[in-house]
């Protein structure tokens, strides 16, 4: 309920309304007063807000103000997006960061640990639109080899345009992932545990996939989440550079045009995203955490 209030509130405040981005900046007091009518904006906010409400309880999330389409439907056309585009920046994110960061962890101090390591920060430090524009530079301006944007192209058919933005978002999210996954096989390594299963004479393979892996990877699920919601609520940058009409980009689209109804329906699809992202992690590092159980006799 907090956050259904706290989303209501906030597009409240945001200056302007859409009657003057419908009628454009030549429209007279009139007309702008007669399209407020006529989208409900003159009506006082509880109204409003009970109006919102009572559409949500039937999963109504209202129609566009300036295009009069349903919310639902365009919220979830771009979801799709986002979500194919979230998805192929995983295929490659989790894998990539899983070989840094056990290599990392198992040589720790060593020179492809430091290597590694320097490389991954660097990424991380370049701004995701600086790093964007070279690769489109080096890849699309000089070379042709792939395609410089997604506008007027369906992702789905045409699936290289999504190279260069999943490689700005690996990029930017590898570092995170990977030293927290280094950080927990190193200390797993030192430890006890390990020490145990090789004198058992387990393979170092067995000992490091089947044991330390799960118990030093809680930190990481945790980090990982929180790539995931990056990338289903913060591609922006991304999304508006390479053209591509996800989230990102029909949220800017909608507070740009004061369209209200979409921008509570954004911001509460961010908001489910975070709560259910940070719900399932909990529970998968929950689950991978180490536990000792105590046995009465």
């Amino acid at each position: 309920m907090f956050v259904l209030v706290a989303t209501f509130a906030v597009t409240a405040l945001l200056p302007g309304d859409a009657a003057s981005v419908v009628l454009g900046e030549q429209a007279t007091d009139e007309q702008v007063a007669t399209v407020r009518h006529q989208l409900g904006l003159d009506q006082p906010l509880l109204d409003r807000f009970g109006n919102w409400l009572s559409g949500l309880v039937t999963g109504d999330l209202g129609r566009s103000l300036v295009t009069g389409a349903p919310v639902a439907d365009e919220i979830v056309r771009r979801f799709a997006v986002t979500a194919a585009l979230a998805g192929v920046t995983l295929l490659v994110l989790v894998p990539l960061a899983l070989v840094v960061g056990v290599v990392c962890g198992l040589r720790e101090g060593s020179r492809i640990d430091r290597v590694l390591t320097a490389v991954t920060l660097f990424l991380h430090s370049i701004p995701e639109f600086v790093l964007g524009l070279l690769l489109v530079a080096g890849f699309a301006v000089h070379t042709g080899l792939l395609p410089a944007t997604a506008a007027g192209t369906d992702p789905a058919a045409r699936p290289e345009v999504l190279v260069l933005p999943v490689i700005v978002l690996v990029a930017r999210q590898l570092c995170d992932v990977a030293r927290q996954l280094r950080i927990g096989i190193a200390e797993q390594t030192r430890g006890p545990v390990a020490e145990h299963l090789r004198l058992l004479g387990l393979p170092e393979r067995t000992v490091v996939l089947r044991h330390l892996l799960p118990a030093a990877a809680a930190p990481a699920v945790q980090q990982l989440a929180r790539a995931v919601e990056g990338l289903l609520t913060g591609t922006v940058i991304v999304e508006s550079l390479f053209a591509i009409t996800g989230l990102g980009t029909g949220f800017v689209e909608a507070v740009q045009n004061r369209d209200i109804p979409q921008v509570q329906g954004y911001v509460l699809v961010f908001a489910g995203v975070v709560v259910l992202g940070n719900l399932a992690a909990d529970l998968v590092a929950h689950r991978l955490t180490p536990r000792r159980e105590l046995v009465t006799w």
